[in-house]
């Protein structure tokens, strides 16, 4: 039995594309999965969706699944004779000219983004190894000057750190992916490359409720918005590696609190993501650093910490799991650990969901209660009850296995499925029961259970119960 508070979330990939290694990493930690569509057709795609409902159902347990859409990937074309050597100082010019380049130019097949520079601003090539300086800047056109030389080949990435682009978050290839992981039931959708809160209301209107929708911080665009981002995502994820390029590197752990802090206190969850065991790609241990890394994100309160390719392509992606479930494990046991995640405790909203979950949350201190049980439909009472963070078991029980699978990515939420209860005696002793059953409760002991009244209202918790559980799980009286 799992008795950890932040989720793990790891990356499927050529290293773990088989039903035996998913459950493989699942038993070693995992509790939900990110496929890539950066690397997927929609034929992968769905054979590794057909590979995780596999496991789930041998597991018994819900599993969630995320699908990474790929986002507009801006790219320079090809070079005639290979890659060349820019030097620093050097004029480089980038256009539409589709000729194979050399190393006074290159084909940059996006108009969007000289439309978008100016001279004064800078472009960053093959994940900022190269940085140039605009000069001069035309509808098809832009000439430069290398201030960090290097070699650049056929393909590599472009980044604009100080341009917002005219461009959707959603390209072609993202809206047949999108719909095809929807037609298949997946449970959420992070979108790359958010500059906006449009790009999150576009990606919201396509989706319609069929899964929920969570938004990746990789650009400084999106820092300046995050807030009306937040509003309309669902979650947010913190994806390091582009924003580490785009951002001074320096910046990014005092974002990466920021972010944190600002879901947390929104009620949503918060992934933190990309590099956190990246030494275990070669490498059975992690560095030092590495596990500071992985430690600071618990200590933070994140719903849930990633594996990208350490779990994906990497020579010990069950290590990598086992690994980041013991660092969790041992932080979460840390007697810091919970004066930390308390000191970041917010007020709650004005709503009978937050105001029945704080009260759950001062009740079961008072009380010294074994666990907290919510009864929930849609999943927001069980995101609510997350918010606050309580030191206590959270058991979130409901009759509607898509909300299972989509609050396995949420900080200390045990999910259970269970048949809707019938009347307000069944939901209590029920809860008694399955707390009892799942470990959290021995006889004797309370536990403080919230609900909504009438029963199966979405969004309706107003009903705050203490039970005590009797000789076989069920209430006692």
């Amino acid at each position: 039995m799992r008795r950890r508070n932040v989720k793990i979330l790891a990356t499927l990939g050529p290293a773990t594309n088989t039903p035996e290694r998913i459950r493989a990493l699942h038993d070693a930690g995992a509790d939900a999965f990110r496929l890539n569509m950066s690397h997927l057709d929609h034929e992968g795609l769905k054979k590794m969706h057909g590979y995780l409902r596999q496991v789930e159902a041998e597991v018994g347990r819900p599993i969630g699944i995320l699908v990474d859409l790929q986002g507009p990937k801006l790219r320079v074309g090809k070079f005639a004779n290979g890659p060349v050597e820019l030097k620093e100082g050097a004029s480089f010019r980038l256009d539409l000219d589709t000729a194979p380049g050399d190393v006074t130019r290159v084909n940059l097949p996006h108009p969007e983004i000289f439309a978008a520079i100016a001279p004064g601003r800078n472009l960053l090539l093959d994940d900022g190894r190269i940085r140039l300086e605009v000069k001069e800047a035309e509808a098809d056109y832009a000439v430069t000057k290398v201030l960090q030389g290097g070699v650049l080949s056929d393909r590599k990435g472009v980044n604009l750190p100080d341009a917002t682009l005219g461009l959707s978050a959603l390209s072609d290839k993202d809206r047949a992916d999108l719909e095809a992981a929807l037609s298949l039931g997946i449970d959420w959708l992070a979108l790359s490359f958010i500059q906006r809160p449009d790009d999150v209301a576009e990606a919201r209107k396509l989706a319609r409720g069929r899964a929920a929708i969570i938004a990746k911080i990789e650009k400084p665009n999106a820092l300046t918005e995050l807030d009306g981002i937040l509003d309309l995502a669902d979650g947010l994820m913190v994806a390091r590696g582009d924003l580490g390029v785009e951002l001074p590197i320096e910046q990014v752990p005092g974002w990466q609190k920021r972010i944190t802090r600002l879901a947390r206190k929104a009620g949503k969850p918060v992934v933190v993501a990309t590099q956190m065991l990246e030494s275990m790609i070669s490498s059975p241990m992690p560095t030092r650093a590495e596990v500071s890394d992985v430690a600071t994100a618990v200590f933070e309160g994140a719903d849930a910490i990633m594996l990208s390719a350490e779990s994906a392509a990497g020579d010990y992606p069950i290590e990598a799991v086992e690994m980041m479930n013991r660092i969790a494990v041992e932080v979460e046991d840390d007697p810091n650990y919970s004066s930390i995640i308390y000191g970041q405790r917010t007020e709650p909203e004005a709503t009978s969901a937050d105001a029945i979950s704080a009260a759950a949350h001062t009740v079961a201190d008072t009380l010294n209660a074994a666990a907290i049980v919510c009864w929930t439909n849609s999943g927001s009472t069980g995101i609510r009850a997350a918010r606050e963070r309580p030191q206590f078991p959270i058991i979130a029980l409901t009759p509607i296995t898509e909300t299972a699978r989509r609050l396995a990515l949420v900080w200390g939420l045990h999910c259970v499925l269970t048949e809707d209860a019938q009347n307000l005696d069944d939901v209590v002793d029920r809860a008694c029961r399955i707390a009892f059953r799942e470990g959290f409760a021995q006889r004797g002991q309370r536990i403080i259970i919230t609900a909504g009244v009438p029963l199966g209202t979405p969004g309706a918790t107003n009903m705050l119960r203490v039970a005590f559980v009797g000789e076989k799980g069920g209430m006692v009286g």
